[in-house]
């Protein structure tokens, strides 16, 4: 970008007044939310157990920018909006910033967060999901009776020749595939993958770990794994089977269940003939792939409207209403969507550049852990509010992207707040209910 050496611009006048401005205010800041993150981060302990199980084997005598500083500037950077690290080489300098990572001098310069990046390895990545694990466990305050886990897989374009990538015939461009685990809106797993292998790679080995982890904090608890058709594969039904899980798949449709289904399709197709409406039958039948080693219950959608026939088949060991366990159940699966377009639209996912596969990981790890703390300030500090449903770019415009004068001196930091704020109110609602206890 070039370098802009007029100090002072103009806009056109007001009132025969000119109007003039500069880049010359002093300690002032567009991120008065940073230090509400600050706060949400210290309720949650979400940076420090971080920082407890990654390495570092930097010499501490030689350490100016501790790991959990360096953690912090990079989550709340993602958090309040800047995906780069070319950001950090001027917002290092902001007052609020720096008092938000505890520090009262520059923050850390891109290049130091650069090499950051870099020395994380697979150990470190498997702890960081440890820590997401056990951030959602602490999210109850009693046992819960039901899990439904959400697996899906999505599209994360790249455009260099960064470690891993591979050309994927359905996305039609190079890309990683990364899998996503929700359980509700909160996240769990954020794993990177290559994308020139099946989208249900390694969905077996997260689930197991999963289920383990989570029958240790909650031996009775219920758990369901919902999923589209490319995480349909027998071993992982069958595992679920023998260790009472509950799944629920979308199962690709094939000539072998259209014609096991054929009797309700031609029904719904006559209805629709004699009404001229969309019809929606529901039945149920059993199944075996000649990959599967067993049959097993598979729930039919008959669909027919004006754009013609829309069988669809999911695979399930649940018991009940067929259409109930389709519309009810199944079909919410689509939310899970929705907080992937979060991750990767609003807290930058997919900014996976790096040339280093393991760097890649760990910035999408990052857009996680930003994720976790806008999540838990929207279910925890933003419920029974008119933005308790906000997507993050909302509440990052409307609570977080604040207007603030930094005052600060040996004895205090003050923030001067904007007086025409317009969500003041929820913005102390916010402070109260993450405040040390």
């Amino acid at each position: 970008m070039p370098e802009w050496k007029q100090k002072t611009f103009g806009f056109p006048s007001f009132d025969r007044r000119k109007i003039e401005a500069n880049f010359e205010g002093g300690n002032v800041s567009s991120d008065g939310g940073v230090i509400l993150l600050r706060q949400v981060d210290r309720k949650l302990g979400l940076t420090k157990a971080l920082d407890e199980v990654l390495p570092d084997r930097r010499d501490p005598s030689a350490i100016t920018h501790s790991q959990v500083d360096l953690l912090r500037q990079r989550i709340y950077g993602l958090a309040l909006g800047y995906e780069d690290l070319n950001d950090h080489a001027t917002l290092r300098e902001d007052l609020l910033w720096q008092s938000a990572i505890d520090r009262d001098s520059p923050l850390a310069s891109s290049p130091t967060l650069c090499r950051f990046e870099n020395r994380i390895n697979r150990r470190a990545a498997y702890e960081m999901h440890e820590v997401l694990v056990n951030q959602f466990i602490a999210s109850f305050e009693k046992a819960p009776e039901e899990l439904i886990l959400d697996f899906d897989a999505t599209d994360d374009r790249v455009h260099g020749n960064q470690e891993g990538r591979f050309f994927h015939g359905y996305y039609g461009d190079y890309c990683f595939l990364p899998l996503y685990v929700f359980c509700g809106d909160q996240l769990l797993v954020a794993w990177l993958r290559q994308s020139n292998r099946d989208a249900s790679a390694g969905s077996l080995s997260v689930l197991k770990r999963l289920v383990a982890k989570l029958r240790k904090a909650w031996p009775k608890v219920r758990i369901i794994v919902r999923a589209d058709s490319g995480f349909c594969r027998w071993k992982f039904m069958k595992w679920c089977e023998e260790n009472d899980v509950f799944y629920i798949l979308g199962l690709a449709r094939n000539t072998r269940l259209e014609a096991l289904g054929v009797i309700l399709q031609v029904d719904a197709t006559l209805k629709w003939i004699r009404t001229d409406q969309k019809q929606r039958l529901f039945g149920e039948f059993t199944y075996m792939a000649g990959s599967w080693d067993r049959h097993r219950r598979v729930i039919h959608k008959a669909e027919h409207s004006r754009l013609g026939a829309n069988p669809r088949f999911i695979v399930t060991n649940l018991t009940g209403d067929p259409q109930e366990l389709y519309d009810s159940l199944y079909c919410a699966r689509g939310e899970m969507e929705n907080r992937i377009k979060e991750q990767q639209l609003g807290l930058f996912a997919d900014r996976t550049s790096c040339q280093k596969w393991w760097a890649n990981q760990f910035r999408l790890l990052l857009s996680a852990c930003a994720y976790v703390l806008v999540e838990a300030l929207r279910r925890t500090g933003l419920k029974g509010t008119e933005m308790e449903r906000a997507q993050v770019g909302t509440i990052r415009l409307k609570l977080l992207k604040l207007g603030t004068i930094i005052v600060r001196n040996t004895r205090r930091i003050r923030l001067l707040f904007s007086s025409a704020f317009v969500h003041k109110e929820c913005f102390i609602l916010l402070c109260r209910r993450f405040a040390p206890e």
